[in-house]
């Protein structure tokens, strides 16, 4: 079998020392795999006949490095540094794995290595290599592995209904792989996971979340995302993706309306974001930007279909997500505010492009990060999956538009952290007010004056704004519902005048 260069120096090594110690070892999995399909990887599994764990551990010694041991897993992991890089390398006896069938835990017991191969996954990741000086390189494929490479198919050593009754995670892994390496999953197989969708509900949440995480980094997510959706499985995993599929259509006086299936226009999105990122939470983000659409949506006569406010329930509904799917919750801010906005460009679009509309729209995008404004354009532009080539061109136009003008904006008016000039603290001292809710009345009105472009994003400027209309915002907030009216039309003039002003 043939070895990259690069991954031979750590390979002899081991082979080696398993020939010192008089131990029979094996690089088993992921690498042989990728490795027959020359893609280099640098996380290495060996399965070896004895204790696993001291035999990393001397190894570790040898190669002056250290084991980080997993006792309850009988495992430990190696790194090796070389001038390639540094090789994650896992260690493990032969054993077999089993989950009873309510258990979360699997039940790990020692095996041989035939059994150690049965266990695995799928025949493309039963393959092993010998690494013992005598028999080194020599492939081992009891299931045809690499004729299932060869054919690009994923199917498991055993009866699937087994091998997934041993790990239900499995079959999400199945759908990763196939998006992942763009293979088919064999038809036995996708019939046992249609059959065993709901025993995936045993699985930690952790375990689910990571793996659907890997889905969606996938080069193309939609394969991964949909075959989790006709095997049953997104239903249990994540109810809210599953809801978007379905088309609802309407007859009224002999016209037919209808709208897209939400469920694979989001594919659609996704994939087309994957082409232009590798950003993660860009991906998710997008997938969740139409989330809340099956619960907004209503037929208005006359107009159609109407998913109005989507958006904005779509983020506030991230909270619960992030929370049940155990998410990493400082990526939060970031993804509701790609879903509350994703509608914006083209609100903008639509309506006379003022700077006003972009200042909100710059500062709204700016409290997720640096790269949310960007990043937003590409889930926009994305999101543009007419077939009408036309149209689609028109679309990308108006975005180009918008984009480009949001860029001038935001560096003329110096956008890219903004916050009112004059402080919280400031303001207590200018206005002799103690803190109170009040103080961020007046700070909120200072800012809303400089995103309408009524002042300058400067500090003189909204310092003159603020003590030449304080009176009149701290009147507003005391006076009567009935006198508010009066109150905020003054409020209004001062403002044109003071627009007038700084035209001139």
């Amino acid at each position: 079998m043939k070895i990259l260069t690069s991954d031979e120096h750590v390979l002899r090594a081991v082979g080696a020392f398993a020939d010192e110690s008089g131990v029979e070892i094996y690089v088993v999995g992921g690498y042989v795999r990728d490795a027959l399909r020359a893609s280099p990887r640098k996380d290495l599994d060996f399965t070896l006949v004895g204790d696993a764990v001291q035999f990393a551990r001397r190894f570790a010694e040898r190669m002056n490095t250290h084991a980080v041991v997993y006792e309850r897993f009988r495992t430990a992991l190696v790194p090796i540094h070389t001038p390639a890089g540094v090789y994650q390398c896992e260690f493990v006896g032969t054993r077999k794995e089993e989950y009873k069938p309510h258990s979360r835990k699997p039940i790990v017991s020692e095996g041989t290595f035939e059994d150690d191969l049965r266990r695995r996954d799928f025949t493309v990741n039963a393959m092993a290599m010998r690494l013992n000086v005598a028999e080194y390189g020599t492939l081992v494929d009891m299931f045809d592995g690499k004729g299932d490479m060869e054919r690009q198919l994923l199917r498991t050593p055993l009866d699937p209904h087994i091998t997934f009754s041993d790990d239900p995670l499995r079959m999400m892994r199945a759908a990763r792989f196939a998006a992942q390496l763009g293979f088919r999953v064999d038809d036995a197989a996708l019939a046992a996971m249609k059959d065993m969708a709901g025993r995936i509900t045993i699985i930690s949440q952790e375990r689910i979340t990571d793996e659907f995480l890997k889905i969606l980094a996938a080069p193309k997510p939609s394969i991964g995302l949909a075959l989790l959706f006709t095997t049953g499985l997104m239903e249990h995993i994540f109810p809210e993706i599953h809801a978007l599929a379905g088309v609802d259509l309407k007859r009224v006086e002999g016209h037919a309306y209808r709208h897209k299936d939400v469920f694979y226009h989001t594919l659609q999105v996704v994939d087309n974001v994957a082409t232009a990122s590798d950003d993660l939470w860009l991906r998710f983000a997008t997938l969740m930007h139409d989330i809340a659409k099956p619960k907004t949506k209503r037929f208005l006569s006359g107009i159609g279909w109407s998913f109005h406010g989507h958006e904005e329930l779509g983020a506030r509904w991230q909270d619960r997500i992030f929370r049940k799917m155990k998410l990493p919750l400082h990526h939060l801010e970031y993804v509701k505010t790609l879903v509350r906005l994703h509608q914006r460009p083209m609100a903008l679009v639509d309506e006379e492009v003022t700077d006003s509309a972009i200042r909100r729209l710059i500062v709204q995008a700016g409290e997720a990060g640096e790269t949310a404004l960007n990043d937003l354009f590409t889930l926009c532009r994305a999101d543009i999956t007419t077939k009408n080539p036309k149209r689609a061109e028109e679309y990308l136009q108006n975005y180009e538009l918008v984009y480009q003008k949001t860029l001038i904006v935001r560096e003329r008016d110096n956008l890219m952290a903004f916050q009112s000039p004059v402080r919280g603290e400031e303001i207590m001292e200018l206005c002799d007010l103690p803190a109170s809710r009040a103080i961020g009345i007046l700070k909120t009105a200072v800012e809303t004056a400089i995103l309408e472009g009524i002042i300058s994003n400067e500090y003189e400027a909204a310092k003159e704004y603020l003590l030449a209309n304080k009176n009149a915002i701290l009147e507003q907030i005391d006076a009567p519902s009935n006198r508010r009216g009066d109150v905020e039309r003054r409020l209004a003039e001062k403002r044109e005048a003071t627009r007038k002003r700084v035209r001139k």
